[in-house]
């Protein structure tokens, strides 16, 4: 009996087979199907944190120049302990000879009198790169306030600039020579480059000129074609003169409003003009600035086809597809429609618009 049924029990597992092809195709096709659906899975999550950190990455860029431009146009007609900088003396208009303060081709080489002209503490241009009607070819090869080298501009001419004259908000222990510098009271004030004391009864404040111009750059020092926000400043290491600064790579282009004052005396803005569209007996009391930041990298499978409209670059005047075509000034931004096609291109990098409205503290006078 024991060994009947141990012949049946072999006779159970002869019997037992594999899976069959068709089994086995089916449980192929489940498992290439999960597979791919885990790597779709896994791209969608990489291009997404791409794409985040890209976003991030300019979000940060726009932050930071921000931060540069805001308190400089902030303070912009903060002359120390002077109410306006009207008292002053030793300042010139950049209409008249260079000063005895400033005489330098060095420190008028992007104008005459363009450091010492306190009675213009906001100014700038409208899509386009002039600085100074009387701007020397030398302010374009200034040297690097950081790196040293000689810095080759290559300024986005239908860009705006912006340029600031304010005193510095510290004050200095002593006069430094070769610097420029005001020594002001309550009641008066003095523009000085040499080491005179600041005695002038009641006892002075001393404080450095600050002197910024804002522009943008084709290029960076990090990167060739990487457009730039740059500015022309002035020395304040013993040399009478401008150097040229990087603020940050990756803006693209800046526009520049005014907020006016027709008749400077409430310090409201009553409307918002561009910087060559200021009234002669108007105050300015506010600016708009508007930065466009592009990423340095082009992003597979993305083109920028939004229309950009900010300042006065306005759709009802047309669209360009480049920000360097003198001929398109004033027309909305549409990158989609670059010259350059290529997968590495202008049309396939993410940008960013910001903008931000600044009054300016000591519109009426400190």
């Amino acid at each position: 009996m024991s060994k009947s049924r141990k012949i049946g029990k072999v006779s159970a597992r002869g019997r037992q087979r594999g899976l069959s092809l068709i089994e086995l195709m089916v449980a192929m096709g489940i498992g290439a199907v999960l597979i791919f659906g885990a790597t779709q899975v896994y791209v969608n999550s990489r291009n997404s944190y791409g794409v985040n950190e890209n976003v991030t990455r300019l979000q940060e860029t726009a932050r930071y120049a921000m931060s540069v431009i805001e308190p400089d146009v902030r303070m912009s007609n903060f002359w120390g302990l002077l109410k306006g900088a009207g008292a002053v003396t030793n300042q010139a208009p950049q209409t008249a000879a260079p000063g005895a303060v400033a005489p330098g081709a060095a420190v008028n080489v992007c104008g005459n009198n363009f450091a010492i002209d306190l009675g213009t503490n906001l100014q700038g241009d409208n899509n386009a790169y002039t600085l100074s009607a009387t701007r020397q070819p030398g302010c374009n090869s200034l040297t690097d306030l950081d790196t040293g080298a000689v810095w080759t501009t290559t300024a986005v001419t239908t860009a705006d600039t912006l340029i600031v004259r304010r005193a510095s908000v510290f004050t200095n222990a002593a006069p430094t020579a070769n610097v420029l510098e005001i020594c002001s009271t309550r009641i008066s004030g003095r523009l000085q480059s040499d080491v005179a004391a600041c005695t002038a009864p009641p006892a002075g404040q001393l404080s450095s000129l600050i002197v910024d111009a804002y522009y943008i750059d084709r290029n960076s020092a990090q990167q060739a074609a990487l457009p730039a926000l740059r500015r022309k400043t002035l020395d304040a290491g013993g040399v009478l003169r401008f150097l040229d600064q990087e603020i940050i790579p990756g803006v693209e282009d800046m526009q520049v409003q005014f907020g006016i004052d027709p008749f400077g005396n409430t310090g409201v803005a009553t409307r918002y003009v561009n910087p060559d569209a200021v009234p002669a007996a108007a105050q300015i009391v506010a600016v708009r600035v508007w930065l466009l930041v592009r990423s340095d990298t082009p992003e597979v499978g993305f083109t920028d086809n939004a229309i950009y409209q900010y300042g006065d670059r306005l759709q009802a005047t047309g669209v360009t597809g480049d920000l360097n075509n003198a001929a398109d000034a004033g027309k909305a931004y549409q990158p989609s429609l670059h010259p350059v096609a290529t997968p590495i291109g202008p049309r396939h990098m993410r940008r960013l618009l910001i903008s931000r409205t600044v009054s300016v503290r000591n519109a009426l006078g400190t």
